[in-house]
């Protein structure tokens, strides 16, 4: 015998059994026309009561108050909670009353989807409410909600907290926690309100291939996949840019892409393998005219989310209205460890890294030893929006080299709360240039990086045909959403974090309780407990289980001979 179900489950599909009996389609195909919303009615009834005098409304029953022939409960709509007044002889005015005495006091659960037309009014106690006169059931719950208690003054209790079961089941979380939904209408704001913003100045929204030949735009280890008409391997794409650079090649003026990006690389607060990325892309610019775009953008977006550029990052008040400060690379390594490396080779980078107690290894080139001098030393500084700019020619292979200063190019990236959340350069352009940079970058792949960049020749090709001078960026939309919302870890802006696979609970047969000494009759009431494993019940009270084997036999009034308190004890031992 197979034990999947707790004892809600088989209830509940024993009712869903019922209703099919009664000629109650549990999961109707036909539309349900909602006039009116929960947020809608509280907001406005009490300014224009006329205009709700019938209203149709839907959503979950997440609480009910059964008191004989009227009831009250509260319904859950996507904006909000509203109280619901149920009279038995209002919506079942003839002579049978089992759609309330029956469906609705029996048979229809928390969870339940339904639908109700009546019309509103103020309780006596001043609650705005529902009164019904007609309720149809839309869709029957199987499973049953974690209950989670909200009292009047906002206190919570038996709140569903788990963080890995609210990303894993993300449904439940936003049902039961509503409050986290708006985190995700203002990522909807923060990409919707940039989108606006590149729009009005007349740039191109584009798509670009998920699936490349070649992973190439950055310096990240790919997901391999592998095509069977083409015998080829596929790569998912780790960044957009060579595509959008060909379009400007190709004539467009400034192209921009909203898209999933995907790197098999570690998983932190931070970092998640599959995440949202903007690029765009403007002819005729470069990385100083796109500093200024960029705080002229973030502030758009800022006041867009919350009506000012100042948002709430944990302790730190964040502003997003420019100027931000400039620092170069070497300057701000030498302003946070006093130490300046613009002139070491990678044998004193190596020596520097080792002073520092910074760990690296033998594939990391001058480039990569840079970086981890500054992410282990400076990052964390960077807490007001700060442009780290001109980097060393080896870590940046796609820029363009700097009009001034040999061995660096022209980028900068952006560094809020001492995380990194843009990207931009004055693009390379030069054919020749750029493939000699991506030729060195193949000598890296050599000596073991798996994240150097792969040689494109469709690339080069392109840019032999002519690029305008371009200036691009990428904004880490996750990561920028982060911020905008005050949240800690990566997987709170993602409705559906990557997740390691499941832990599947081990099938449990009658057996297994038996072989721990519980009588085979005392098994399905066990399972009736919602104990359905062996773990399950060794974690839980000798003593309550007991005590509610008891209760069970009386309230299930079962003709067993009840097992000894002894007996029970060793069932735990």
């Amino acid at each position: 015998m197979s034990i999947a179900l707790s004892e809600q489950e088989i209830l509940r599909r024993e009712s869903l059994q019922q209703l099919r009996a009664l000629s109650i389609n549990p999961y109707p195909p036909e539309e349900y026309k909602v006039t009116a919303f929960a947020q809608e009615i509280t907001d406005n009834f009490e300014k224009f009561p006329d205009t709700y005098k019938s209203v149709t409304i839907a959503g979950r029953i997440m609480s009910r108050n059964i008191m004989g022939s009227a009831s009250f409960a509260k319904l859950q709509d996507s904006t909000g909670r509203i109280q619901i007044y149920l009279k038995r002889d209002d919506i079942c005015p003839g002579e049978d009353k089992t759609l309330y005495n029956t469906v609705f006091k029996k048979l229809l659960d928390i969870g339940d989807y339904i639908g109700v037309k009546g019309y509103v009014f103020l309780t006596q106690t001043g609650e705005i409410s529902v009164h019904v006169l007609e309720m149809t059931l839309l869709s029957k719950s199987l499973k049953p909600l974690p209950v989670v208690k909200r009292e009047e003054d906002g206190t919570i209790h038996d709140a569903f907290t788990d963080p890995e079961m609210r990303y894993r089941q993300r449904y439940v979380d936003l049902t039961v926690n509503p409050e986290y939904k708006q985190i995700f209408i203002n990522r909807s704001k923060v990409i919707s309100s940039m989108r606006d913003y590149f729009n009005l100045q007349g740039w191109l929204e584009v798509e670009t291939p998920i699936l490349q030949p070649v992973h190439g735009g950055a310096a990240a280890r790919p997901f391999v996949t592998h095509h069977n008409t083409l015998d080829m391997p596929l790569f998912l794409r780790i960044a957009n840019e060579l595509y959008l650079k060909r379009l400007i090649v190709a004539g467009f003026d400034g192209v921009y892409e909203f898209g999933k990006m995907f790197r098999n690389e570690g998983m932190d607060r931070t970092h998640n393998p599959e995440f949202t990325s903007l690029e765009i892309y403007v002819a005729y610019k470069d990385y100083n005219w796109m500093m200024a775009m960029v705080e002229e953008c973030l502030e758009t977006v800022t006041r867009a989310v919350h009506g000012i550029p100042v948002v709430q990052y944990g302790a730190n008040e964040i502003n997003f209205a420019g100027p931000y400060e400039k620092l170069s690379m070497y300057d701000s390594i030498l302003k946070y460890t006093g130490i300046d490396v613009s002139k070491m080779d990678e044998a004193a980078l190596r020596s520097t890294c080792k002073d520092l107690g910074i760990e690296i290894n033998e594939t990391m080139g001058k480039g990569k030893l840079i970086d981890e001098i500054f992410g282990a030393k400076v990052e964390a500084n960077l807490i007001q929006p700060t442009y780290i700019t001109d980097y060393p020619i080896e870590m940046t292979p796609l820029a363009k080299k700097h009009r001034t200063t040999a061995g660096l190019v022209e980028r900068f990236e952006l560094f809020v709360n001492g995380k990194e959340i843009a990207n931009a350069y004055s693009e390379l352009n030069d054919p020749i240039d750029q493939r000699e940079r991506l030729e060195e970058q193949l000598i890296l792949a050599g000596r073991g990086d798996d994240e150097a960049m792969a040689m494109d020749e469709d690339f080069l090709r392109a840019l032999e045909y002519g690029m305008p001078p371009t200036s691009g960026l990428g904004i880490g939309i996750d990561r920028f959403v982060m911020l905008m919302t005050n949240q800690s870890t990566i997987q709170e802006v993602l409705f559906f974090p990557q997740m390691r696979p499941e832990k599947k609970a081990k099938a449990v047969t009658a057996d297994d309780f038996i072989n721990i000494g519980v009588p085979a009759e005392w098994v399905p009431v066990l399972n009736k407990m919602g104990f359905n494993s062996i773990e399950d019940l060794k974690a839980a009270n000798p003593n309550k289980v007991f005590n509610d084997l008891g209760g069970m036999r009386k309230k299930m009034k079962l003709d067993i001979t009840m097992p000894g308190k002894d007996l029970v004890m060793a069932w735990f031992v």
